[in-house]
């Protein structure tokens, strides 16, 4: 072997070694952030969730297109656009790595952009369709276009900050539609498709594997501040970009086990992970909202964290599992009702393992206000067994479509009397820009140019209390307002209270509803 041979074998193993090294090296740091991968009737499937045998390569190959043939006609492209302009912007805090770090530019309680883009499925064949509510929130208009070509004006039935979900209603009949599975069926290790419209790239099909479930902690809340927000996602590292957001994760039988939501990355580009919404919770938002108008959230009336060595040795636990009780939402908590205190670990929920938060709360989740559920608890060695009477969780938001003016979903009585979309003024926000406790109600999130609030009401306006003879009330919830609007005939005058955040007064505004 000549001299210059065994030259170009060293070189090739040094820079072979440094390569390594620089893998190893970058493994070591956690420094990835996570955002939204936003850009500004069950049909019958053949296939075995638990094959005896792999696959083979051919198998595989012909599965994967099936699948892309059968499922991405029932997936739609969503375009999202607003007019009105926010007069004063809200003093927002917001931590490295959130929303609006990577896609600051689509917050529309930021810098309130003219268009978005996202994705979604149909779930049924009179129209209904299922995306994020991060894809559509604070925007006016709302646009899906099929892979036919055929593009729809759509009406938002309703949306679920607390779960990123949102439903879509387009009029139009014998549509293709996704087939929804179950989540809780997914293991680690399947294959799954995700299915989307990435960076402008419409029907773009892209495959990995389910790389974990349950996904949640302090690395994801920055996805969402919501005190009642559910953060259980499943991890795949199915290519999701910018526009993804929306879509179906599909697994090998071709049913929808998840909505893609967010992705972990320095660039807000894909690099290695995405996250997707469960199904099954997203079913349950979905159908709430369509039989009721509006989310109805059942809730323990407790903070609760994950169980630490150190809690789990005091409670009497062989092996850390469970969640802590740390407080109470109110004296007048269902679970504080019920006998459970501070200091308790609830370790099983209506005949369920509690392993972690995220898995309380989905057992909750399917519940409904009203209903009654067994908790188990472990106290200083003792378990104890209660039965807690679940209470509905306060309104924190509702949306409108700003269009016909349809009623009968939660927030249209809003759209057609007042054109407006507003929201309960969050504590984060509340205490951001300074606003007293006696001016805090619904703020304005979406005014419409064309509606009758117009001139009358801007972004940065906090609704605070009805002052109409016999309908006086403070503005707590969406509920509060929209059973005010009812009892005001259109032609009647609606009004308001209303506290200005960048001016930082109040003033009286008295609004025509229903006549813009």
């Amino acid at each position: 072997m000549t001299t210059s041979s065994l030259s170009r074998i060293k070189f090739a193993g040094i820079v072979a070694g440094a390569f390594l090294g620089g893998l190893i090296l970058a493994s070591g740091f956690d420094r990835t952030p996570f955002s939204f991968a936003q850009q500004t009737r069950p049909a019958s499937f053949l296939g075995s969730g638990e094959p005896v045998n792999p696959p083979s390569v051919e198998q595989l190959n012909s599965a994967f297109t099936a699948i892309a043939e059968k499922v991405t006609p029932a997936v739609v492209s969503i375009q999202a656009e607003r007019t009105s302009q926010r007069r004063q912007q809200l003093q927002r805090r917001t931590p490295p790595g959130s929303l609006e770090d990577f896609f600051g530019q689509f917050d529309p309680r930021q810098f309130v952009p003219q268009e978005a883009s996202g994705s979604g499925f149909i779930v049924s064949p009179d129209g209904y369709v299922l995306t994020n509510n991060h894809v559509v929130q604070g925007f006016d208009r709302v646009t899906v276009s099929l892979l036919d070509h055929r593009t729809f004006r759509a009406r938002v039935v309703g949306r679920d900050p607390t779960t990123d979900v949102a439903v879509l209603k387009i009029d139009a009949q014998n549509l293709p539609v996704a087939a929804l599975g179950d989540d809780e069926k997914v293991k680690i290790g399947e294959w799954v498709l995700a299915i989307g419209n990435p960076l402008g790239l419409d029907f773009t099909v892209t495959a990995g594997i389910v790389s974990a479930k349950g996904r949640g902690g302090p690395q994801l809340r920055s996805l969402n501040t919501d005190p009642y927000a559910v953060t259980d996602f499943i991890q795949t590292d199915a290519a999701i970009n910018p526009g993804n957001s929306g879509g179906p994760l599909v697994n090998i039988r071709g049913e929808v086990i998840g909505i893609n939501s967010a992705i972990a990355s320095q660039t807000g580009l894909y690099a290695g992970y995405g996250f997707a919404i469960p199904i099954n919770l997203a079913r349950q938002v979905m159908q709430d909202i369509i039989a009721h108008g509006r989310v109805r959230r059942a809730v323990l009336g407790v903070q609760i964290t994950q169980v630490t060595p150190e809690d789990a040795a005091v409670a009497g636990l062989k092996e850390i599992t469970g969640v802590l009780v740390q407080s109470f939402s109110s004296n007048d908590s269902p679970a504080k009702r019920a006998g459970l205190e501070v200091g308790d670990v609830i370790v099983r929920a209506d005949g369920r393992e509690v392993d972690r938060v995220s898995t309380l709360q989905r057992i909750v989740r399917s519940h409904q206000p009203g209903e009654s559920i067994e908790v188990e608890v472990m106290r200083y060695g003792q378990r104890k067994t209660f039965t807690v009477r679940l209470a509905e969780a306060p309104d924190s938001a509702a949306t409108v479509a700003v269009e016909e003016g349809r009623g009968g979903t939660s927030g249209g009585t809003l759209s057609r009397k007042l054109g407006i979309t507003v929201e309960t003024l969050s504590e984060q926000d509340a205490r951001a820009n300074r606003v007293p406790e006696d001016r805090r109600g619904l703020q304005v999130v979406s005014v419409d140019p064309d509606g009758p609030a117009r001139d009358r009401l801007g972004e940065d306006d906090v609704l605070v209390e009805v002052l109409n003879p016999g309908l006086r009330r403070p503005l707590r919830s969406v509920q509060d307002l929209e059973e005010a609007l009812q009892k005001v005939p259109d032609g009647g005058y609606l009004s308001l209270l209303v506290y200005n955040i960048g001016a930082r007064n109040t003033r009286v505004v008295n609004v025509r509803v229903g006549a813009p």
